[in-house]
Parts: structure tokens; sequence; C-alpha cells
């Protein structure tokens, strides 16, 4: 048994040079795009507060995810505290970093041809979630997860695909350019569902599977999770808390979907009166 008390939350972070490293350029570089190097190339862009906050919120909660005792906890002692941090990766932080960024600054990087002909190709909704989900499932093969634990640049590596690839899962639902658009309504809420099949199969076998990951049988146990007990936690946490994202922007399509089709209503029916009124005063 192991004692997880104030201690450990205060002190165990992962200050990480990559991580720090990463998250400084990518924070410094978005911001000097949206602020000088905007007002010099793009002047009649306005920025947006909400867009800005969008993508440092989205960049907070991964590198929180990442540096705080959550990733020790993860690592050492529990599967379910990794399952949370992969979410933040997959589900939570990489929709927020495309609603914040413009599509002014993506699309003269998409003008150019062969960056262009790339981007379509992965962005094409059947190949980005091809990508998400075989990139997610392969992580959590017992091999490769522990190795996960076991060598530091592998965990790196799993790390960046999670984010570059939930991108990419995200860009079909949240694209912010219009040269390579977000799909219709309709053909968001059929993606978002079908995005959330690999995860409930995949939280469903880890909850009715016996422990599979050698790492978490020899660790020390905390607050009374057995390993088989753990895992299905784990499981429990990628299949529900994960496909809520999915129901939740689903329902917000839903309702956009709805007030459109209520302002088609209204116009048509406003369009029939000026003609009935129109016939009367003749």
């Amino acid at each position: 048994m192991a004692d997880i008390g104030l201690d450990f939350w205060l002190t165990q972070w992962n200050w990480e040079p990559s991580i720090l490293i990463g998250t400084v350029l990518i924070v410094g570089l978005y911001l000097y795009a949206v602020g000088p190097l905007r007002k010099k190339h793009h002047p009649g862009e306005r920025i947006n507060s909400g867009q800005v906050f969008s993508f440092l919120l989205g960049m907070f909660i991964m590198f929180l995810a990442l540096v705080s005792p959550l990733d020790e906890l993860g690592d050492s002692y529990l599967f379910s505290a990794h399952m949370v941090q992969h979410l933040c990766l997959t589900i939570v932080g990489p929709p927020l970093l495309l609603i914040g960024t413009p599509g002014w600054l993506v699309d003269p990087l998409l003008r150019k041809p062969v960056i262009f002909s790339i981007a379509r190709a992965l962005t094409f909704p059947a190949v980005a979630f091809f990508l998400f989900n075989f990139d997610f499932w392969l992580w959590h093969a017992p091999s490769l997860y522990n190795a996960t634990l076991e060598n530091q640049n592998i965990h790196i590596l799993e790390h960046v695909t999670f984010i570059v690839f939930g991108v990419l899962n995200w860009w079909p639902i949240f694209s912010p350019s219009a040269l390579l658009p977000r799909l219709s309504i309709g053909g968001q809420v059929l993606y978002l569902f079908l995005s959330g099949m690999p995860t409930v199969a995949l939280g469903a076998g880890l909850t009715f599977f016996p422990p599979l990951y050698a790492p978490y049988l020899a660790a020390p146990r905390i607050w009374g999770l057995s390993p088989a007990s753990d895992q299905q936690l784990g499981g429990l946490i990628m299949w529900v808390p994960g496909n809520i994202a999915y129901i939740f922007v689903v329902s917000i399509l839903f309702i956009r979907w709805m007030q459109g089709q209520d302002a088609k209503q209204r116009e048509q029916e406003a369009l029939q009166d000026g003609v009935e009124n129109e016939v009367i005063l003749q």
C-alpha cells in the first residue's frame, strides 16, 4: 500500500524539459501570430478574444495533464489516472486548439499546393477517423503501453501522436479554414456518432478483461483499488466521460440545426404572407 497525501500533490510535478519547451514555443508562436504578425500581414483581421482563450485553455489543460501529479499517478500507480490524462490529450485539448485557431492564420499555409495536398488527405474524414482510432488502440496494446511506462522517449512519442491525431480527428468538426471546410451539420453528427464507437469498444474491453498491464500489477496499491478494479475504472472513464464529450458536441449541433430549420420556416412563412398580401391588394 502507498500513502498518497498532500505531500504527493505538492511535490510530484513533472518538469520534463520537452514539455516546458514545447508548450512555451507553441504558446509563444501563437501569441506572436495573433499579435505582431497579424498587425503586420493581416491588419484588417480582428482577433477574437474567445478564440485566444480557447487556444490557451486547450494548451493549459494538456500542459497540466502532463506536468501535474496526475502524470506520476498514472505512470506509477493507477491505470485509471492514465486514462484521464489520455482523454485530456485527445478529447479535450485538440478541439479547443482548433476552435482557437483563426482561419486567416492557417490559410496562407494551405494555399501552398504541397501542404494543401497533404493536409487535404490527412483531414479527409475517413482518414482522420482511422488514423486517430488506430493510433489510440495501438498505444493501448499491452506491449506498447508497458513500453511507454519504461521508456520516456516512447512515452513522449505516444503523447505527441495523441495530440496530432487528435487535432486531425476533430478537424472535420472544428476546421478553422474554408479551404478544408467542416462537414455539413448532418455529416458532423454522423461523424461524431461513429467516433464514439471505437472508444466504447476499447473501454468496454478494458472494463471486462482481466488486468492486462504488468506495471500496474506490481504497483503499490492506493485508495483500496486492486489492479482489476483500477482497470475497470479506467475502461469506464474511457467509455463514459470520453463519449459524453461527443454527445455534448452532437447536442450543440442538433440545436443549431433546429434553429436553422426554424429560421428557414419563418422565412418561407414570411415570403408566403407577402405574396398573399400582394394578391389581396391587387
